[in-house]
């Protein structure tokens, strides 16, 4: 099934290759003529990548949610409201939600297609209208069918969005030499540029800042410069210690509060 318009911007998008996902479905992938967003013909596939939904080829889960603890750290203590409420979108098995509240953030995890196992009782639920400092979604824009929709969502959520996922190089490279496409697993089915979030971030009155390759931020905050925020990111593993010596943990307070809820 082919298609003619952006799934970002909705206007005309060129095919550029096709390529078979999981070894078995051949597919075709376009690129936006405006924002330069590509993506994947209709993914009629997914139900099938999406039955392990933590793909056996993602060796470095851990590597990450230490890394993006790190800098979603450093971010919000420098520069946010660290006393607040967070929530990370798409949170996997709550890995990341654990690291954070371990370090002394009150983060609160929220996925539809994982379960939770390392964060139980910190689920996040709409009907509580708990305010939303910043929301992270890592490794989940490149998943999403309808961006628009699910940005949007977040939006509703928090106007501070801490994002990962790769950008897309220039030119756009063919199939066997760029990994990001996850040909084996199929649910990587969009690809970003600079270009796209500006995009974005200007249709919803927000300031864009990157890293230059996987970490993205939108906000309605203009506090940083560009430079900054790539800087912050680079030193991040060297102010976590720091940080954590000046937070206070959360990991005790969260076995008491679940011990009396079990018992």
């Amino acid at each position: 099934m082919t298609t003619s318009i952006c799934r970002v911007c909705k206007m005309k998008v060129e095919d550029i290759f096709s390529t078979v996902l999981l070894q078995k479905h051949p597919t075709q992938y376009f690129q936006c003529l405006d924002c330069g967003y590509v993506q994947t013909e209709e993914p009629y596939w997914l139900e099938e990548a999406y039955k392990t939904s933590i793909n056996d080829s993602d060796t470095g889960m851990i590597m990450r949610n230490l890394w993006h603890r790190n800098i979603t750290g450093t971010l919000i203590y420098f520069l946010f409201n660290n006393k607040g409420n967070f929530l990370d979108y798409g949170g996997g098995y709550g890995v990341f939600v654990r690291l954070m509240r371990d370090v002394g953030f009150d983060f609160y995890w929220q996925d539809k297609h994982t379960e939770n196992l390392f964060a139980k009782g910190f689920e996040f639920q709409n009907s509580e209208k708990l305010i939303v400092e910043l929301l992270t979604c890592f490794e989940a824009f490149e998943h999403f069918v309808d961006p628009l929709t699910e940005l949007e969502n977040l939006l509703s959520i928090s106007r501070n969005i801490l994002l990962s996922t790769e950008l897309i190089p220039e030119p756009t490279p063919p199939p066997g030499e760029w990994w990001y496409y996850g040909v084996e697993h199929g649910q990587h089915i969009g690809f970003f540029r600079e270009k796209t979030f500006e995009y974005l971030a200007e249709k919803h009155n927000l300031h864009f800042y990157t890293n230059g390759q996987n970490i993205h931020l939108l906000t309605d905050k203009r506090f940083i410069t560009p430079h900054f925020f790539k800087w912050i990111t680079k030193v991040s593993k060297y102010t976590t210690p720091l940080i954590q010596k000046r937070m206070q943990s959360l990991t005790w307070k969260d076995m008491e509060k679940l011990k009396a809820v079990s018992s």
